[in-house]
């Protein structure tokens, strides 16, 4: 485990990376970095596109992503859409010092030992997968790249559509 998380932080991210999925999404529970006392897990947003993220403090990249996901959560949560964020990191200040930086207006959840970032077999940060109504793993992202924020939204509008 922890060897796969150390190889996360030396795969440099040059190119996007975009893979088509046909699987259910792995369900996990985890804590809500909100609510020491909520647990949330995948299967309470069946019914709904998600757009679930991984992320940590340190991630360059994170920094821009979030306004983008804050801004498509607002546009398209009445049409269905969830924006889920999972952080890696194991110290909350540090999400905390991040989040005062850059704050979110979606979920964020916990995974410190990685072991939903396992499961995901992540490649680099941030990685992003698009999960529709179903619970299907739709599309995975390597990295976030503003000039494929188009591609993205045009993903989601369309497994809203569905």
């Amino acid at each position: 485990m922890r060897t796969s998380l150390v190889i996360l932080l030396f795969i440099p991210l040059l190119c996007s990376a975009t893979f088509v999925h046909a699987e259910n999404a792995h369900n996990f529970t985890l804590d809500d970095y909100r609510s020491n006392r909520q647990s949330v897990s995948l299967n309470d947003f069946k019914g709904k596109v998600v757009y679930l993220d991984f992320w940590a403090s340190w991630c360059k990249p994170c920094r821009t992503s979030f306004p983008w996901m804050n801004q498509m959560q607002k546009k398209y949560k009445a049409q269905g859409l969830e924006v889920v964020s999972i952080n890696l990191d194991k110290d909350k200040s540090s999400i905390a010092a991040f989040l005062k930086s850059y704050p979110s207006h979606f979920k964020i959840l916990l995974d410190p030992k990685g072991s939903v970032a396992s499961a995901y077999e992540l490649l680099g940060m941030p990685t992003s997968y698009l999960i529709d109504k179903k619970g299907v793993l739709r599309k995975t992202h390597t990295g976030f790249f503003i000039k494929n924020k188009a591609q993205y939204e045009k993903e989601i509008i369309a497994l809203l559509s569905e």
